[in-house]
C-alpha cells in the first residue's frame, strides 16, 4: 500500500469515522445519516481520497459498498487511531482527577474469578485513583482488541500463537483443569470417581476456538478418553455457573477458578483429576508500557500470581 503525504495531511478524524461507518454498514445513506452528513458529500470525499491514494477502497455493488483489501487495511489503521485518541482522552481525564491514568484489561474465564479481580484490588490499594476498565471474553476476541488498542492487557489461557511482534506476553502460572458441578450434585460427595460416572451427565465445555478447550482435548488424549457426544458449548463463566446451579450438568474449569468458586459455595470440585496442565499468561501491547497505569498493573498481576501460586497445594479442596 503506497501512502503519500498529500492525502494524509488533509485527513481528519471525521474522515476516519466515515471509513469505519462505511465498512460497518456498507451503505452511504446510512453513514450520512449516522454522521449528520450528506450522501453527495461522502461520495465526493470518497472519490477524492481514492484518487489521491491511487487505490480503490470500496467495490460498488447494487446493495451498497464492500471494502477491498486496501479498504480493510485502511479500516484497521482507522480503528487504531480512533481507539488511541479515545484512550488519550480517558487517560488525560483520569490524570486530571489526580489519578495515575487508565488501564483497559481483558480477561477470560480462567482469570476472571481470581487473578484479575485480586490484582485490581491490590492495585487500588497503592494507586487508588487509577481508572480501570475490565472486559471479559474469549482469547481470540480479546487479542483482536489488543491489536486495535481497545485493550492494554489481556489475561487468560496461554495462546502465543495469537500474538506477533507488537505484543509481549508472560506466563503467570501453571494449573490443571478440574470437573465441577453444583454443591448438591450426586457426584459431589463421592470420594472416588471413574470416567463412567462423569460420562453419565451432560458436559458444559468451552468453544473450539479457546485455549482452555485445547487444554481439555490434550488432557483427554492423555487419559485415553473422548469428548461425550452430549455437551453444551459456552464461553461465559456466569452462564456456565447458572446452568450448573439449575441442573446436574458437569463443567470444566481451571483449578484456580474452581477453587475460588468452591470457596464461595457456588460449585463443588469433583474428585476425578485430569492429566496435564495448562498455563495462564498476560499479554500486553509494547507501546502501552509507556503509561504508568499499565506498568503498575502488569507488576501487580505478577505479584498476585506469585502470592497465590502455591494455593492449590497448600489449601485443602
Amino acid at each position: 500500500m503506497i501512502i503519500g503525504t498529500d492525502w494524509t495531511q488533509r485527513l481528519r478524524l471525521r474522515h476516519l469515522e466515515i471509513i469505519l461507518h462505511l465498512v460497518q454498514t456498507g451503505n452511504i445513506s446510512h453513514t450520512a445519516q449516522a454522521l449528520n452528513m450528506t450522501q453527495p458529500g461522502i461520495s465526493r470525499w470518497l472519490k477524492e481520497i481514492e484518487d489521491d491514494m491511487g487505490l480503490t477502497l470500496f467495490e460498488r455493488h447494487a446493495r451498497g459498498l464492500r471494502p477491498t483489501e486496501h479498504g480493510e487495511i485502511l479500516m484497521r489503521h482507522a480503528q487504531r487511531i480512533v481507539a488511541n485518541l479515545n484512550l488519550t482522552r480517558d487517560d488525560m481525564n483520569a490524570r486530571h482527577h489526580e489519578g495515575s491514568g487508565l488501564v483497559n484489561i481483558g480477561s477470560t474465564g480462567a482469570a476472571t474469578v481470581e487473578t484479575v479481580p485480586m490484582a485490581v484490588l491490590e492495585l487500588l490499594k497503592t494507586s487508588p485513583k487509577t481508572r480501570i476498565s475490565i472486559l471479559e471474553g474469549t482469547m481470540d476476541r480479546l487479542i483482536r482488541k489488543l491489536y486495535t488498542e481497545e485493550l492494554d492487557i489481556v489475561v487468560g489461557r496461554s495462546a502465543p500463537e495469537l500474538t506477533n511482534n507488537e505484543i509481549d506476553y508472560e506466563t503467570l502460572y501453571m494449573e490443571p483443569l478440574q470437573f465441577i458441578a453444583h454443591p448438591q450434585h450426586p457426584l459431589a460427595q463421592r470420594l472416588a470417581l471413574r470416567w463412567d460416572d462423569i460420562l453419565q451427565y451432560r458436559w458444559i465445555i468451552w468453544p473450539k476456538s479457546t485455549p482452555i478447550r485445547h487444554d481439555l482435548e490434550r488432557a483427554l488424549v492423555a487419559d485415553r478418553q473422548f469428548l461425550p457426544t452430549d455437551y453444551i458449548e459456552s464461553n461465559s463463566t456466569l452462564l456456565n455457573i447458572t446452568l450448573l446451579n439449575n441442573s446436574d450438568y458437569i463443567c470444566i474449569a481451571s483449578a484456580r477458578s474452581a477453587k475460588q468458586l468452591q470457596q464461595l459455595r457456588t460449585v463443588s470440585i469433583l474428585n476425578l483429576p485430569l492429566s496435564g496442565f495448562g498455563s495462564v499468561s498476560m499479554f500486553w501491547r509494547k507501546e502501552a508500557t509507556k503509561r504508568l497505569a499499565v506498568t503498575q498493573t502488569l507488576q501487580t498481576l505478577r505479584e498476585v500470581s506469585h502470592q497465590y501460586q502455591n494455593s492449590l497445594e497448600d489449601q485443602p479442596l
